[in-house]
């Protein structure tokens, strides 16, 4: 078979495995959207308690879920050697570390608000933000549950439920919030207690259906018996590659939050053309997401299999789909950026023209932000499908953070280029972690062989 044959056909499986879990990433953002499109049409001080809540309850979801990611590549691996008692051990404790983290979140979220308070914010504000925390933010344990069943399924291959899954609670999550916060058909108008409701409803309805789902498809894994019965070697596996995996990805989200307060201390009207760029560039980027995903699965059963040429040929496959998809967003961010930014902009807004030529420039930057922010998490998924975790949470602390981080400030607010400063800080990280990343895979596949050598 040709180099190209070979490449296609690797893609092809990657498309196969990836396009329902891109679908799967499209239909997630579509909840938190028409979350914060109804609490902000009920009121505006709900929508700012929403955001604030929401921040709170997102840094620890993303830190946890890092404990769901590990299971994926574990149980990958497995499923190359048939092995249902070694995939039935990880994923239940995952389940166990996911959810006993979950819990321990709870008291920040009960008592969220003299946190809140703390750290400046209005205490009104505040404490509608507790009033949300206090019933979504139990959300978390099946919302939790359904990261675990979504990586274990995504091991296996089983990626289209996903996707069902996730458009069905994006449709549930619009019919709760518009009976709930509302007070739509004789139900009681809750405002944001309807919409902490309506998240807590979606997550147990999404973690149900995936249980189902899970012992329908395969009920030799028997992956619910003796649920609570401790394992000490598999909960130390998926302890040790979620903490590194949690930290990894906060790293990443945390100089996204940065970069938002940076371009708050240069002005009000860059700080929306930001939010709004960033918001479009998260949409683009949950297609790279999707394929990430996917390439964690087949990287990790190459690597399950020690397959060498599999490993490589498929990484590559994967990287030249990422650069085709974001030449896609490239084309679009530079032919309707005007258009893109408005939909997000009120017609009669006074400052809608000011926003538009700032959100068309920044849109520009988020063109270019794309190849590197493609490179990077598909490398990083690859490098998790190989159970490789602390050394690229290394590098993703330097690369966002000793260097990321302070370009950001320096070009945005030393150099005074403000936005197109402050996005090309966020290029440089990410190009960093890209770099050293994919470094760091050519070195770890020359150690991949069948007899089962692993690198150190």
């Amino acid at each position: 078979m040709s180099r190209l044959a070979t490449y296609r056909s690797h893609a092809s499986a990657h498309l196969a495995l990836g396009l329902p879990l891109i679908g799967s990433q499209l239909a997630q953002v579509a909840v938190q959207t028409t979350d914060t499109l109804m609490i902000g049409w009920y009121d505006v001080r709900a929508l700012a308690a929403l955001v604030l809540g929401t921040s709170v309850y997102i840094l620890f979801f993303l830190f946890i879920s890092g404990f769901a990611w590990a299971v994926t590549p574990l149980v990958a691996a497995a499923a190359e050697h048939d092995d249902e008692v070694r995939i039935r051990r990880v994923t239940r404790m995952g389940l166990w570390v996911s959810l006993g983290a979950g819990a321990l979140c709870l008291p920040a979220f009960i008592w969220s608000k003299p946190l809140l308070v703390a750290l400046g914010q209005d205490p009104d504000i505040a404490g509608m933000a507790q009033v949300y925390l206090r019933i979504a933010g139990f959300g978390i344990l099946p919302g939790l549950a359904v990261m675990v069943l979504k990586g274990y399924l995504s091991a296996l291959e089983k990626t289209r439920v996903q996707f069902r899954v996730t458009v069905g609670a994006a449709l549930a999550n619009v019919v709760f919030n518009y009976l709930l916060i509302f007070g739509s058909f004789g139900f009681p108008e809750l405002g944001i207690r309807g919409a902490a409701i309506a998240s807590l409803g979606v997550n147990l309805i999404s973690a149900v259906w995936l249980a189902v789902y899970a012992i329908r498809t395969f009920p030799d894994h028997d992956l619910f018996r003796r649920l609570w019965r401790p394992d000490g070697e598999a909960l130390r596996e998926v302890s040790g590659m979620g903490w590194q995996i949690g930290l990894t990805t906060v790293a990443e989200v945390g100089l996204f939050n940065f970069s938002s307060i940076v371009m708050g201390w240069i002005g009000t009207i860059q700080l929306a053309a930001h939010g709004v760029a960033l918001q479009i560039a998260t949409i683009a980027f949950m297609v790279q997401l999707g394929l990430s995903n996917a390439a964690t699965v087949r990287a990790g059963r190459a690597y399950g299999r020690r397959d060498r040429q599999g490993l490589t040929d498929g990484a590559v496959a994967v990287w030249l789909l990422g650069f085709g998809f974001a030449v896609v967003s490239l084309v679009i961010f530079l032919a309707v950026p005007e258009t893109l930014i408005g939909l997000f902009i009120d017609p009669d807004d006074p400052l809608r023209g000011e926003i538009l030529a700032i959100g068309a420039t920044l849109l520009a930057m988020a063109a270019l932000f794309q190849f590197v922010d493609s490179a990077q998490v598909l490398a990083i998924s690859i490098l998790r499908g190989m159970q490789d975790t602390r050394q690229p949470l290394i590098v993703a602390a330097i690369s966002y953070w000793l260097i990321g981080a302070p370009t950001t400030y320096v070009f945005g607010i030393v150099l005074g280029w403000e936005g197109v400063g402050v996005w090309l800080g966020l290029v440089l990280g990410l190009a960093c972690a890209a770099v050293f990343l994919q470094l760091r895979f050519w070195r770890l596949t020359r150690y991949v062989d069948p007899e089962g050598a692993r690198y150190a």
